[in-house]
């Protein structure tokens, strides 16, 4: 089988993982509040996506030229075909590529979850449709005496 494919896959598996380690900084700038490292980190994971994608399409364009299909099931049966090091590069580049896809849909929820929230805080404080606070920035509870609500 070719090492040229083998070659391939091993690319596909290291930039993967770049991904990955993109994937875990930008949901440890969400847990910690770090949102302004966000739109860096969503234009280095786009560019790595773009990277990531030209390899497998050069990955695929081999395995075609080997004589096996496009897509996932022509490298099922390239890797089928193959020896124990091919076998072995698929089953590690399949194994990353869904884990990165689980991590990467744990952080669109977190994005999601946070979108949400945020939505919800801001319809609350427009609700009234009076400002939350006074001009001499006291807060205002909307037309009871006293300033809070309280008592």
């Amino acid at each position: 089988m070719s090492s040229a494919l083998v070659g391939l896959l091993h690319r596909e598996h290291a930039a993967t993982g770049l991904f990955l380690e993109l994937l875990g900084l930008e949901a440890h700038a969400m847990t910690e509040g770090l949102f302004t490292e966000l739109p860096g980190l969503a234009e280095r994971k786009s560019q790595l996506a773009s990277q990531i994608t030209t390899i497998s399409r050069q990955r695929e364009a081999l395995q075609q030229g080997l004589g096996y299909g496009p897509g996932r099931a022509g490298a099922d049966a390239a890797a089928a075909a193959g020896d124990a090091v091919l076998k072995s590069a698929w089953q590690q580049l399949l194994a990353r590529a869904a884990e990165a896809q689980a991590m990467n849909h744990r952080n669109g929820v977190m994005v999601h979850t946070h979108l949400d929230f945020t939505r919800q805080t801001l319809n609350f404080l427009k609700a009234g449709g009076q400002p939350l606070y006074g001009p001499d920035g006291t807060h205002q509870s909307g037309g009871s005496g006293n300033r809070l609500g309280v008592g």
